[in-house]
């Protein structure tokens, strides 16, 4: 708390008309303790004795009335009337104190800085310190004022720091307070605790005086005037100017002092007109919260400022008005966050923690209108303020949305909602203002006197009536709007109310559960039903509200457990603690599958949904916190059933609407719960719930007599949802959670599998199911579960088929477990997959991964296969070669000539399907390569036959001297060489015409005249012969197109050439010659090449002269 140095003004003015100077001569001016007067001191005395009558009295008027009241009301106060009345006026208890100087009463904390801090060091614990320490002194208690100085204790880094502590106080609060440690923060120092409770624990040790006007009245004129002197020379250097001011206005006969009946004083007590609330600093609550907004929820702003709100319930539970207070100054730096209209303006949407920091905003004005005390005048105050704040522009709608989104895709009813105003987050509090408990039967509800009502002249439930204000055993039923009447219950808790909160809820929930049994009246007899409005994921929360009401009663964390027997109409001693809990926990649980069963539409936006799904698992984990027992597992199968048979309200019934939320989680949660009781159910829920229908294509018309039915409720739109992804991975979950648990049993498996097979349309996620159940089926501790194992090999053929055609970042991996998995099954399995391949792979999959991994010596191993099995799987992957290479010849010929090696007939097959592809289908790379690997497995001539279609599907051009054909025509010419003078003839007119590259030629044109054709034969054998003439043909044809293109070569790079590369040049001139000079002419030629360029290029003088200096 920001404590101000400067005390306070006075609240009101002290004087005493026709006050006689002599009735209070001879009386004592001097102070006493404040356990004086000789009276019962509240528990200070060791000894019990009985409260006087003046003790009682003092104490109920100082708790409800200002000082100023009482005296007006009596001429005449006598003194020890007014010592006790301001002896009771200081708080008593410790826990207010605690509120205002720490985050929280209990628990965790954290300081306002917003990182943890050790709990020794929260004011409040800091102040305990310091007064068991002995830190206080110099307590002095002057009407409702209490002064002392707190010292604090010197450490290694600070000094000893003496600080003066004042605090002013009325009707047991504290209403202002003073430190001059000069601490800036929302709550209280640890000084300020330090005096606050040295006053509460010690009474009797602070001496205690009445107010200062009161002892001023009994002096008379030299006694004050020796009074104000002793007063300014004490403290000349601070007072004198005020005093000499003052003095001055006194005397002057018209001034404004003088016009004024009575002085002020500070130790007097409040006015009748002052507000009786405890001290807070609204600017420092300001300032805090501009701050962690500021910080953009970075260093636990976003903690700090839950903390805030969890500060403003705490207020509001203890019925202080400064909850509502605070709040409202909170709000104020909301609203006036600059991030709002930036987002707003950008059209983008605020972080999720925010977003929930504005929910919870909202809720905190919802229990605030709905006080259940809250006086009308306050109520229109605080309309009038919502409403200003819901009217400013960048206020946050409720879903969470901006106007500048993309349009809503689907609506949550099944009318035009288009033209709606948008709902922001204070519009249900508006709402809410309307609302009233003076209903008679609401105030049955909530009061002390149902445990004795007999109900004997209310309606009761005859299962016609449907607002029945009890059901058929007596319990009292509230017939509202079900969010807004969880609402009420929220407001009781939230202000301190939880018995009534507890019966209200208790009403509620019997409410819900005769609802349930009417509906399914209703469908039974074909009577139209709806059911829109989601409860799970609802602004308001209302199943978390019932929830935690019930379960935190029944835990004994909130007070009002008893609450639960005045609906019984049972006598209390005769039944036990533990009955009344197992009763709240079955009502827990009934509210809680109530809630996450119903069919409720998905909301629009990101926002809302994925509220939707952060309630539902906040819920789930609660319920996974509650112990399951026989009464529990009872009520579960009760309620899983009518879940099943409920129709359009359970999102488990046959009747589905395709915008419905998915049960996947919530079934997920059912199965695993109900699965050790009755698995046969276990299993109905989670088939049902395995439904996603918004991803199916097609939606039948309404025909209810059809099971498993979906309804559209607007058919022509696809819904935009936005949590898609996780919904699919909590399908995915079920699926997975359901395979574990059929291990082992065929029938079930076969069951979940059809509906993974029917349900499910991610590919990545039944290719993860299908490892599940592969991983689970192998696991290293047991045989494996073929059954199992079958189910996996199906999920991942399915996956094959999906993906075939799409593209799968995923797929090669696919492809790899799909035959490990059928490896595993078995060698029928591996026959199967090669024997449909074309339904599964691609012909590349086919033969690279699918039928290689098959015919390795791994697998075979693996497998124990004898020869005849193998010769069988190698003939299915021999065909499968085959077919792939008559699909696809460029990508599979050379796989299927590798798997066709073994046998003669199939390699000739695949060979012939190389040749008859080479014309037209495949390119240079693919045709080098087969070639190469023809040379490799001892086929030259086949090699060489492939190397002559290559070369005439090839072209390079002039400047493709760093081609990667290069190597592969090299290793042609080298080839053909190789075999001989007819080859190297055939081959040197395909190289002349696909190859224009004068290096490349050359360096062909060099390696054909080091040896003799056919000289260097492929098993090292040489040949004697001549070297082949260049002047004759074939080299003379490939000599004349190398001259040519070097000269062609030559003209093309002079064209484009800039200084930088001169020298480059004159190196490729230089190789042009020696190839020039392998001619008989050569020389010549080369000479007259020359002087033509220096005719030609004559202006690229610099170039020129180069060209002279080399070649003259």
């Amino acid at each position: 708390m920001a404590e101000r140095v400067q005390q306070p003004p006075a609240k009101r003015l002290c004087c005493r008309p026709g006050y006689n100077t002599n009735c209070r001569q001879g009386q004592r001016a001097g102070g006493t303790l404040c356990g004086g007067s000789g009276a019962a001191q509240g528990g200070s005395s060791k000894t019990q004795t009985p409260e006087s009558l003046l003790d009682i009295s003092a104490r109920k008027v100082a708790e409800k009335w200002p000082f100023q009241r009482v005296e007006e009301r009596f001429e005449r106060i006598p003194e020890p009337v007014q010592r006790r009345i301001v002896y009771w006026s200081f708080p008593r208890s410790e826990r207010e104190i605690c509120m205002y100087s720490s985050f929280s009463t209990g628990g965790e904390e954290s300081g306002t800085s917003g990182e943890n801090i050790d709990e020794t060091r929260l004011p409040f614990r800091r102040g305990i310190a310091l007064l068991e320490s002995g830190c206080v002194d110099n307590v002095l208690q002057v009407g409702f004022h209490l002064s002392g100085t707190v010292t604090e204790p010197a450490t290694p880094s600070e000094p000893e720091l003496v600080c003066s502590v004042s605090v002013s106080f009325d009707r047991c609060k504290i209403t202002a307070v003073t430190c001059s440690c000069g601490n800036k923060d929302i709550f209280y120092c640890a000084h300020v605790v330090a005096l606050a409770l040295y006053r509460v624990r010690k009474p009797e040790q602070v001496k205690l005086h009445l107010p200062i006007s009161e002892t001023l009245f009994q002096m008379n004129r030299d006694q004050l005037q020796k009074f104000v002197q002793y007063l300014i020379t004490v403290h000349h250097t601070e007072v004198l100017p005020t005093a000499q001011k003052l003095a001055d206005e006194i005397l002057s006969t018209n001034s404004e002092i003088n016009q004024v009946h009575g002085a002020p004083d500070p130790t007097a007590g409040a006015s009748v007109d002052d507000e009786n609330c405890w001290h807070l600093d609204e600017e420092q609550v300001q300032e805090q919260v501009k701050l962690f907004l500021s910080q953009g929820g970075y260093h636990g702003s976003g903690k700090q400022l839950n903390l805030l709100f969890s500060k403003v319930r705490e207020m509001l539970k203890m019925r202080d008005s400064n909850g509502a207070r605070m709040l409202t100054l909170i709000t104020e730096q909301f609203m006036g966050d600059p991030r709002l209209a930036l987002w707003r303006q950008q059209g983008t949407t605020m972080t999720d923690k925010y977003r929930q920091l504005w929910d919870e905003l909202g809720t905190l004005w919802m229990c605030i209108v709905l006080n259940p005390h809250c006086k009308s005048e306050q109520k229109c105050v605080w309309l009038r303020q919502l409403r200003r704040w819901n009217s400013i522009d960048v206020c946050p709608w409720e879903d969470g949305n901006h106007g500048n989104e993309l349009p809503n895709l689907t609506h949550a009813l099944p009318h035009d909602l288009s033209s709606r105003p948008h709902r922001t987050v204070f519009t249900r509090a508006i709402e809410a203002c309307d609302l009233h408990w003076q209903d008679t039967h609401l105030q049955r509800v909530i009061t002390h006197d149902l445990c004795t009502h007999t109900h004997t002249h209310c309606p009761h439930d005859n299962h016609g009536s449907g607002g029945a204000l009890f059901d058929a055993r007596g319990w009292p039923l509230w017939h509202e709007h079900v969010p807004t009447a969880c609402a009420r219950v929220d407001a009781l808790r939230s202000h301190g109310y939880p018995r009534e909160a507890l019966r209200l809820a208790i009403a509620i929930v019997n409410t819900l559960k005769r609802q349930q049994q009417k509906q399914l009246q209703l469908l039974r007899n074909h009577k139209k039903v709806t059911n829109m409005e989601g409860w799970v994921g609802h602004p308001l929360d209302p199943i978390g509200t019932l929830f935690s009401t019930l379960l935190d009663t029944g835990r004994g964390d909130e007070e009002g457990g008893n609450a639960f027997l005045d609906f019984s109409g049972t006598r209390r001693h005769t039944l036990s603690h533990s009955f009344i809990f197992n009763a709240l926990l079955s009502l827990t649980d009934s509210t809680a599958l109530i809630g996450l069963g119903q069919q409720r539409v998905m909301p629009d936006g990101l926002y809302a949904q994925e509220k939707v799904c952060r309630n539902e698992e906040q819920l789930l984990a609660k319920l996974q916190e509650v112990e399951l027992n026989d009464a529990l597992v009872k009520i579960f199968r009760k309620q899983a059933v009518f879940l099943l048979e409920a129709g359009p309200y359970s999102g488990l019934g046959e009747l589905l609407y395709r915008e419905s939320v998915p049960m996947h989680t919530f079934a997920k949660y059912l199965f695993t719960s109900l699965l050790p009781h009755d698995a046969e159910l276990a299993y109905k829920i989670a088939l049902r719930a395995m439904r996603l229908p918004v991803l199916e294509t097609t939606a039948p018309s309404g025909d209810l007599s059809r099971p498993h039915h979906i309804v559209s409720m607007v058919p022509n739109r696809y819904p935009r949802w936005f949590t898609l992804s996780h919904i699919e991975s909590q399908q995915c979950e079920l699926a997975s959670t359901m395979l574990t648990a059929a291990k082992g049993d065929g029938r079930k498996l076969e069951t979940v599998l059809e509906s993974i097979q029917k349900n499910i349309h991610s590919s990545s996620h039944i290719f993860k199911l299908a490892q599940d159940a592969f991983k689970i089926a192998t696991l290293m501790d047991s045989l494996p579960d073929l059954t199992l194992l079958k189910v996996s090999l199906e999920l991942g053929l399915q996956v094959m088929r999906m993906t075939l055609s799409t593209l799968n970042w995923r797929r090669r991996e696919m492809v790899r477990w799909l035959v490990t998995c059928a490896t595993e099954v078995g060698v029928y399995a591996l026959d199967s997959i090669m024997q449909s391949w074309f339904t599964l792979f691609t012909p590349t999959e086919a033969t690279s991964i699918v039928a290689t991994t098959v015919m390795s010596n791994t697998t075979i191993v693996r497998l124990h296969l004898d020869c005849h099995q193998q010769e069988n799987l190698a003939s299915s992957a021999r065909t499968l070669a085959l077919q792939c290479a008559m699909k696809d010849p460029q990508n599979c010929s050379l796989s299927a000539l590798t798997l066709c090696e073994k046998d003669h007939i199939a390699f000739e097959t695949a060979y012939q399907i190389v040749l008859d592809a080479a014309v037209t289908g495949m390119s240079y790379t693919q045709l080098f390569t087969i070639a190469r690997y023809m040379e490799h497995r001892g086929y030259p001539m086949r090699a060489y036959k492939l190397a002559t279609l290559a070369m005439a599907h090839l072209n390079l051009s002039y400047n493709q001297d760093t081609h990667p054909a290069i190597n592969d025509v090299l290793w042609a010419c080298a080839l053909s060489h190789s075999l001989g003078k007819n080859e190297l003839s055939a081959v040197i007119p395909l190289v002349v015409k696909s190859v224009k590259c004068a290096t490349v030629l050359s360096d062909i044109l060099r390696r054909c005249t080091l040896t003799t054709p056919g000289m260097v034969a492929l098993h090292s054998r040489r040949n004697s012969g001549k070297l082949m003439s260049l002047d004759k043909a074939p080299l003379r044809q490939l000599l004349d197109a190398t001259i040519g293109a070097y000269i062609n070569t030559t003209h093309s790079r002079l064209t484009h050439i800039s200084p930088r590369h001169y020298s480059e040049f004159i190196e490729f001139l230089s190789k042009a010659r020696e190839t020039f000079l392998m001619a008989q002419d050569g020389h010549i030629q080369f000479t007259q090449f020359i002087d033509n360029l220096k005719q030609i290029y004559k202006g690229k003088k610099k170039l020129m002269m180069l060209v002279r200096e080399r070649f003259g």
